[in-house]
């Protein structure tokens, strides 16, 4: 919505704000390193607000806790902003100077009363108006969030729905207040920057509308860009099932495991006619390929930069030779090119970085030395006289027309339920997420031990447990609509009756995508990975069925 695919915020403004909020984000666990910042800015005498269906690690330090209801969040927000509506909490002047279609969205929200959001989300009604009124009142406040949003089938009226409460309020554009998605891992936003998106060019410059955009790539790179989208992830699976995608190029990715309805992805990736596989390790995708390039670590064996979720582009640096036949993946890459007919000479990670500087005019003024000398650079930086951004769209708040720019739209967001129906043959609603120990799919941290890690579960509440006649460590019989797994139990107080929470860590011990529906977001090609309807069976009682 505000053009560019990054957290408005630095990460010490969390730690001097006035509320945060964290928004389908388990920041304890899957975050730790920011979330220092969240515990100095509760010293610093911030108040947090946690929204997420378990009471998590990262709730335990909340002043307030709402346990939503899985796929309800855009619920929630429409009766948070028809509250602060009706209440006289609008920030009347910022919406009014840098704002539209305020209008279509108040009248949108108006049917969403407090009752009905309590009906829909599962969340007392006093609750929601409370958490409305403290965040509406705030004189700053942060709404970060994670794939408790995004992995959704509508994951993008999710989070334009955060970012309407955040243009009611007035809460965008100023130190301390601020709409962030929190990244993955380390540079995921790195990826998207360099332009790993479809529908972009680095520096989140659109392909098919930005044809300066286009024009200055190709003076640069000396090939025409065509304007038009490619496919994401989502998309190529379903042009493999339509016989349109028949070789595909996997860097760093592991979708054997990592795909929703991993069963059809398996099908799919071995019916390509060619598959190439570039990657650190032996995943499971990697037993597939036809072509296995073996890649370097980028943390210590290449040279390079990394971007982290507040905009912050750093320096890393080899400190290691890469083992065996391994080599960097910017020399695969060059070297697969040669072939192709394009011999880029000898192509370093400083001159692909300074190719770059001319590409996209966000990153133009971080020379190398810069970003050495500053400890990094937050985007945008546009021109070597500028020091970086600490804050995006502080535009929207000056009071010359001129100087303020394009105003930000306010979206309407009807709400969905998630697509995977509760019924009595699956009443339970089991959703995914990691643990503090572990990482997705577990083959970066697999192969080490860690004091905290335990095998995969099926976590249900002690009503639940108590209901079925099950307790810790038995196995039970997990099915959704795609297909069944046996894995112990674990009793988790965290977890209100009808919710049950899976890892995607031990791919190979319990195959939890087995379980996932692939519904998936139209607009991002998000798989649904948060929502599935399953039923649980003592083993017992299943095998004599």
């Amino acid at each position: 919505m505000f053009g560019a695919g990054g957290g408005t915020s630095s990460y010490e403004e969390v730690e001097h704000t006035d509320l945060i909020v964290l928004w389908g984000s388990n920041a304890r666990e899957t975050h730790p390193i920011f979330f220092h910042h969240v515990l100095k800015g509760i010293r610093n005498g911030a108040k947090l607000v946690v929204v997420d269906p378990r009471r998590t690690t990262s709730a335990e330090w909340a002043d307030l806790w709402l346990g939503i209801d899985v796929g309800s969040d855009v619920a929630l927000s429409n009766a948070m902003a028809r509250e602060i509506i009706v209440s006289g909490l609008v920030n009347e002047t910022f919406v009014k100077r840098a704002t539209m279609r305020f209008k279509a969205y108040r009248d949108s929200v108006m049917d969403w009363t407090l009752e009905r959001g309590e009906q829909a989300t599962g969340i007392p009604a006093e609750v929601i108006r409370e958490f409305a009124h403290a965040y509406a009142k705030a004189d700053r406040a942060e709404i970060c969030w994670t794939l408790g949003i995004t992995e959704h089938h509508n994951a993008v009226d999710n989070v334009l729905s955060l970012i309407n409460l955040g243009l009611l309020s007035g809460h965008v554009g100023r130190y301390g207040s601020g709409l962030n998605p929190l990244r993955g891992q380390n540079n995921v936003q790195g990826g998207g920057d360099m332009g790993a998106i479809p529908n972009k060019l680095p520096g989140f410059q659109d392909i098919e509308n930005d044809p300066e955009a286009c024009a200055r790539y190709e003076e640069v790179c000396g090939v025409a860009v065509i304007p038009k989208y490619g496919k994401n992830l989502t998309q190529m699976f379903e042009a493999m099932e339509h016989g349109d995608l028949s070789a595909l190029y996997v860097i760093g990715e592991n979708p054997a495991s990592s795909e929703a309805d991993v069963g059809r992805a398996r099908k799919l990736l071995g019916n390509l006619d060619t598959l190439i596989v570039q990657d650190l390790f032996m995943t499971k995708t990697a037993t597939m390929a036809d072509v296995l390039l073996p890649a370097s670590n980028a943390a210590l064996e290449s040279d390079g930069t990394v971007t982290n979720s507040e905009r912050r582009v750093q320096r890393v640096r080899k400190v290691l030779e890469p083992p065996g036949n391994a080599k960097d993946d910017i020399w695969i890459i060059a070297q697969l090119a040669k072939r192709l007919g394009f011999d880029w000479g000898e192509l370093t990670p400083r001159a692909a970085w300074d190719e770059l500087r001319l590409i996209s005019p966000m990153h133009a003024g971080m020379t190398y030395e810069r970003l050495e000398a500053l400890g990094g650079i937050r985007w945008p930086c546009w021109d070597e006289d500028h020091e970086g951004t600490l804050f995006l769209h502080g535009r929207l708040w000056e009071e010359d027309k001129d100087k303020r720019g394009p105003k930000a739209p306010f979206s309407v967001t009807p709400f969905e339920p998630p697509v995977d129906e509760l019924t009595d043959e699956f009443p339970l609603r089991r959703t995914t997420g990691r643990r503090l120990d572990s990482y997705n799919t577990g083959v970066q941290t697999g192969g080490y031990t860690s004091p905290l890690r335990r095998g995969e579960t099926i976590d249900m509440s002690p009503e639940d447990a108590d209901r079925l006649g099950v307790v810790d460590d038995e196995v039970v019989r997990v099915t959704s609509r795609r297909g069944s797994l046996d894995v112990p139990v674990r009793v988790d107080r965290g977890l209100r009756p009808g919710l049950v929470f899976m890892t995607l860590h031990f791919p190979d011990q319990v195959d939890t995508n087995i379980l996932t529906i692939d519904a998936t977001d139209p607009k991002s090609g998000t798989a649904e990975f948060k929502a599935s309807a399953v039923r649980i069976e003592k083993i017992s009682e299943s095998v004599g069925a």
